[in-house]
């Protein structure tokens, strides 16, 4: 098994690539509004997760949020110029809640205490535009959470050593992508639109 993990490794990459292709499609055309709180902390977050699953035997496995540590750079900087302007009070409160929550990482010193914290910060991320997509659901490019399900199945299979410490993360966002899929699916049939 571990003579496939660079290969699903590389196919998770490329599917983060081809993934996100459309959201900066979107993005440019004004059809995806990324919330920069969510991006500025995915970024930031998944910069310390690459760290964390790098030292803890993770391999070739965490190419993948290498790479999307840089995605979420480009998304956020695109998201300054093109992004959701309309922030809001609750917006600004799990922004500084996953804030908080940083400094909590900063002086946990225990490993497993330090994984849940870091997934937890990137689910308190999640909600701004989790908020603003609910109100309006096609804010977001699907087809982008979707693949990202998949490609966090393929990072979990492609890490070398298992532990919270490598795995916390990828299984987190297989469960938060699928989940926001389906309340992407839902809210647009519920306003009455075709996906």
């Amino acid at each position: 098994m571990q003579e496939i993990k660079p290969i699903l490794s590389v196919v998770a990459i490329l599917l983060a690539i081809v993934g996100y292709i459309p959201y900066f499609r979107d993005i440019l055309r004004g059809k995806t509004t990324p919330h920069v709180y969510t991006w500025f902390i995915w970024g930031f977050i998944t910069l310390i997760v690459f760290a964390q699953q790098k030292s803890f035997g993770g391999g070739v496995g965490s190419w993948v949020s290498l790479a999307v540590v840089i995605i979420s750079i480009f998304v956020f900087i695109l998201g300054m110029k093109n992004g959701k302007k309309d922030i809001t009070k609750t917006d600004t409160l799990f922004f500084v809640l996953a804030l908080a929550a940083l400094l909590l990482w900063l002086v946990a010193k225990q490993p497993i205490l330090s994984a849940v914290l870091i997934s937890s910060i990137d689910m308190l991320g999640f909600v701004p535009t989790l908020r603003k997509s609910w109100n309006k659901p096609y804010s977001e490019t699907l087809f982008t959470y979707k693949i990202g399900a998949f490609r966090h199945c393929l990072t979990f299979l492609a890490l070398e050593q298992y532990s919270i410490m490598t795995w916390l993360n990828p299984v987190s966002w297989i469960f938060a992508n699928t989940l926001f899929s389906i309340i992407l699916i839902v809210r647009r049939k519920k306003i009455g639109q075709v996906i």
